[in-house]
This record gives C-alpha cells, sequence and structure tokens, in this order.
C-alpha cells in the first residue's frame, strides 16, 4: 500500500487526501480510490502478477489512443504492480440492470435500452480496439487457439463432469472435445479483440448514462462470437428468448457498420457453436468455485447454466458431436438438474409489446416438449381477448367453440389512472399485474388445463382448438392472458398459434417450431 500512495506522490506531487478499498468481484487485484483534497478521485491497483498488469496497462494505452471508452492509465510503477487509472464512478451494468435480474429477467424498459446501448459498443471495442493492435503484449496467450479451447473443456470435465458422478468413456469424449475446438478455431472468422471476460460487472455507467468498460487484461486475438455469446447466455442474467434475439440483431447491425459481416445463417451457427462452448466452460468455473470451494454463489448459478445446456443439446449444432451430445443430454437428465416446476411470476418477462414488436416464448419453461409427439403441422391453436360487453368471439373453424376463461375476478389495473390508456401488452400494465400476483395464480391454473388439453389433441391428430378470455373491457386482463398462454403453448409444444386481441384490433401468428430452431436469435 505503501509503494501504491509512493505512485500517487511522485505522480500528483503530494499525498492523497483520502484512500478508500474498492471492492473487487474475484480478481487477485486490489483496488482503491484514492481522492486529493478537491474532492478528485483516480483508482489504485496493486496486481500480483507482473504479466497481466503489463498486459492491462498496455491494452488500456492502445485503446485510450483508439478513443475507446476505458479507463486512462495514468501512471504505473517501474515494475507495473502497481498503477493509477481513471475513476469511471461506482455503478456498473450489473447494478443498472439488477432489478430486471432480480425479478427473474423482467427487464424494464430503462434496462432493456442500456443492454441495447452496451450491445451496440461492444463491436467498437472488438473491431477498432483490434486495428493496430500489439496483441502479443496479451495475457497469457495472444490468441484464442484449439489449446485454450481444450483447456477449458477439460477444466469442464474435471471440475464438473466428474464431480456428478456421470459414467462417460473419456476417449470417445476427448474426441468430441478436439473437433468442437477444431470448428471453433477454424479460419475464416473475423479476427478481433476478443473481450474474453465480457460481462454487465464491467462495464460501467457513469452519472450522464455514458459506457465504459474496464477489466480487459484477459483480452486476446479471437473470433468476435465468443463475447456475444459470453454476456447474453450468462446464467445469472436470465435473459429470455426475446430479449436475446432482439440483443443478438442490435449487434449484428453494429458489427456491420465497423467490418463486414456474414449471412445471418453462417452467423447464427457460429454463434451457436460458441454458445455451446461457453456454456461449457462457465459449467466447468461454477464446477471449480461451488463444488470445490463451497462458494454459494456458484452453486445457485449452476441450474440455469444447466437449463441453458439443456436448450443448446437440442440443436443441431450440438448434434454435430455426438458423443459430447449425448453426454450432455445425460448430464442434463440427472436428477439434481431436473427442471423445476415454476410458478408464472418466476418466468414473467415485463415486455412491452406491440403488433409489429410481438412477444415470444418464455425460456422458463424448460425445452419445448413437441418432439414427444412428432405431428406439429396439423394442430392449430387460436386464443382469444374479448370484452364480455361485446359477447363472447364466434369460432370461425366450425367446431363449437373451446375454452372461455372469466379474468374479472382478478384485480383490475384499468380501474386506476396510469394504466387507463395501456393494455396487457405494456409494461406498466405487466408490472402492476404480475406485482399483485392474483393473475399469475390464475393462468398457473389455465396452464395445466391448456397442456393437458393440447398434449391430447396432438397424440389424437386434432386440428384446432380455441381458448377464450374475457373480461370487462378486453383491454388488461384478458390481452395479458391470452398473450402468455399464446406464448406458453407454442414455445412448449411447437403447435402454431393466431392470436386475436379484439378490441384492441391487434392480430398476430406464432408460427410452429421445433427445438432445432430455439437459437435462431437473429
Amino acid at each position: 500500500m505503501k509503494q501504491l500512495i509512493d505512485l500517487y506522490r511522485q505522480h500528483y506531487g503530494e499525498e492523497p487526501a483520502s484512500t478508500e478499498r474498492v471492492e473487487g468481484a474475484g480478481s487477485n487485484r486490489q483496488y482503491f480510490r484514492m481522492t486529493n483534497g478537491k474532492g478528485v478521485s483516480v483508482i489504485g491497483c496493486i496486481g500480483t502478477s507482473r504479466d497481466e498488469n503489463h498486459a492491462f496497462i498496455a491494452i488500456s494505452r492502445h485503446f485510450t489512443q483508439r478513443q475507446l471508452p476505458v479507463p486512462n492509465v495514468i501512471a504505473a510503477s517501474s515494475d507495473e504492480l502497481r498503477y493509477l487509472q481513471q475513476d469511471l464512478g461506482t455503478t456498473s451494468l450489473y447494478d443498472v440492470i439488477s432489478g430486471g435480474r432480480q425479478a427473474g429477467g423482467r427487464y424494464n424498459l430503462a434496462e432493456q435500452q442500456m443492454l441495447r446501448r452496451t450491445i451496440r459498443e461492444l463491436p467498437n471495442i472488438q473491431i477498432r480496439g483490434a486495428r493496430g493492435m500489439d496483441f502479443s503484449q496479451c495475457y497469457p496467450q495472444p490468441a484464442f487457439d484449439a489449446d485454450s479451447v481444450l483447456f477449458d473443456l477439460n477444466y469442464f470435465k474435471y471440475c464438473f463432469l466428474k464431480a456428478t458422478e456421470l459414467d462417460f468413456h473419456e476417449l470417445k469424449l476427448e474426441a468430441d472435445f478436439r473437433l468442437l475446438a477444431k470448428d471453433l478455431t477454424a479460419a475464416g472468422d473475423e479476427q478481433c479483440f476478443l473481450y474474453r471476460d465480457f460481462q454487465a460487472r464491467n462495464v460501467m455507467v457513469g452519472a450522464d448514462g455514458s459506457i465504459s468498460f474496464i477489466d480487459f487484461q484477459g483480452g486476446r486475438r479471437g473470433p468476435y462470437y465468443y463475447d456475444l455469446a459470453s454476456f447474453l447466455w450468462q446464467a445469472s442474467a436470465h435473459y429470455s428468448e426475446k430479449l436475446r434475439r432482439e440483443l443478438v440483431f442490435e449487434y449484428y447491425n453494429a458489427l456491420k457498420q465497423y467490418t463486414e459481416v456474414p449471412s445471418t445463417h453462417h452467423f447464427v451457427e457460429r454463434l451457436r457453436l460458441f454458445v455451446l462452448f461457453r456454456t461449457l466452460q462457465v459449467l466447468g468455473a461454477y464446477g471449480f468455485r461451488g463444488y470445490f470451494e463451497r462458494k454459494r454463489h456458484f452453486i445457485e448459478s449452476i441450474p440455469p447454466a444447466i437449463e441453458n445446456l439443456r436448450q443448446i443439446t437440442s440443436t443441431a449444432v450440438c448434434q454435430q458431436y455426438p458423443y459430447l451430445c449425448d453426454v450432455l443430454q445425460r448430464l442434463c437428465a440427472l436428477p439434481q438438474f431436473a427442471p423445476q416446476k415454476q410458478m408464472p411470476q418466476q418466468r414473467a418477462d415485463g415486455y412491452k409489446t406491440t403488433e409489429q414488436n410481438p412477444y415470444n416464448a418464455h425460456p422458463a419453461d424448460g425445452p419445448a416438449t413437441f418432439s414427444k409427439y412428432d405431428g406439429r403441422g396439423p394442430l392449430v391453436v387460436r386464443v382469444y381477448s374479448f370484452s364480455y360487453h361485446k359477447g363472447i368471439p364466434q369460432d370461425e373453424s366450425g367446431n363449437g367453440g373451446g375454452y372461455v376463461f372469466d379474468c374479472r375476478s382478478t384485480h383490475n389495473p384499468g380501474r386506476y389512472e396510469p394504466y387507463k390508456q395501456l393494455t396487457g401488452l405494456d409494461e406498466p400494465v405487466i408490472r402492476f399485474l404480475e406485482d399483485d400476483g392474483e393473475i399469475l395464480v390464475f393462468l398457473d391454473a389455465v396452464y395445466r388445463l391448456a397442456d393437458a388439453h393440447v398434449r391430447r389433441y396432438l397424440q389424437r391428430g386434432f386440428t384446432s382448438l380455441m381458448f377464450c378470455f374475457g373480461c370487462t373491457g378486453g383491454q388488461h386482463r384478458s390481452v395479458y392472458s391470452a398473450q402468455h398462454l399464446a406464448e406458453h403453448l407454442n414455445k412448449k409444444f411447437g403447435v402454431e398459434v393466431h392470436i386475436f386481441h379484439r378490441e384492441q384490433n391487434i392480430k398476430q401468428i406464432l408460427k410452429p417450431f421445433n427445438n432445432n430452431d430455439s437459437l435462431n436469435t437473429v
């Protein structure tokens, strides 16, 4: 500490008026906020690895020359074990989006907008940052290569897979590991600056809303897909599939401003591959920190990471590695990782929706069970919202009708002025209904009944099923309920669902799909 204060004195000609420890996020570096008598502060760092510190200092100075939003390194000791850097404040993106994360992925509009701004800025660091960079300064290696991939895959094998005591053939698994490593490092990907630890904790948000990036000392040359997968499939963030799609779309369009981009099909296929790898990589870390170091946070992160893995194992990308895919599917099927039945409030998304920007399915429902039925084509489900004052919708299929659910027993947001001009598709109304909770209990019973009916219709080859939700004005509760049931059935069974919000004059079709399409995020 004395040497850090000496560095401050050498640069500023005086000792700091105050020095306050800044909590790190698991790093072996120590950070201090050092403030002068006028209240101007800098961040002082004490590191234990000269090579790691050197990498950060070199990369930061390069980025600063490129006028990228990173902390400027103000001064460094001759051995580079201590340095002073610009103070970017105390608020990270992780803090800004904490409300949505704690609500299980129910991000409000302001949080979503901040995520979009962040993801649009990523290609700036990756592409412009790579121009003129001396990658030999990177630590511990200059480039993402097959050896580093195999290291992380074996980390997963020894720190997570073996800890579960799942039986597997090590040589067969190793063969698929090598094939995956070869595919991940195949020539042809844009070689940019690979941040490697791109996450919400490493994005700082200024008082003016500006975005800056920190802790990139592990960066190296590599493909841009890695950082996108790392950020959007972070297990604890609970991003919905809909929000992921939107953020991938934002990233893809931003990337076009800096470099030539592949076709959307190629982009999605490569991204899926990195999602698979990144999921295995983080499970290895969670296994070591959770199973071996007994850190509760990492143990709690395992179930959502397993859910990510469960979804990716159903895709064609994973099935390119047959033995690995078999091991991962058996891993996901272990009793300790069985998906838990969730109440609707645990998987509510809370996003504003319009006819042009429709909802999509809830990922927390788990993998679609359609694959059990092998017959998604014939069945079409129609879901209506309506006002009882204007009568129950007519069944145009000729089958005489279907289920009609009365939502009027639940708390009505239409009674309150702030919600009178909104609908059950708008985020404030969604928050009101879900925070109140009555409609979630109501829908839980509806889901159980609807699931059993759809399952039986699929088995029997029926082609039409109708659900209607009514409330006083056909604006809030019935719209919310119809939209959520429609998405639930489309996600869980892969069936085509037609949505009719009659009083709002909104129509929407959720196309049939199978699990192989579930990561088609562009």
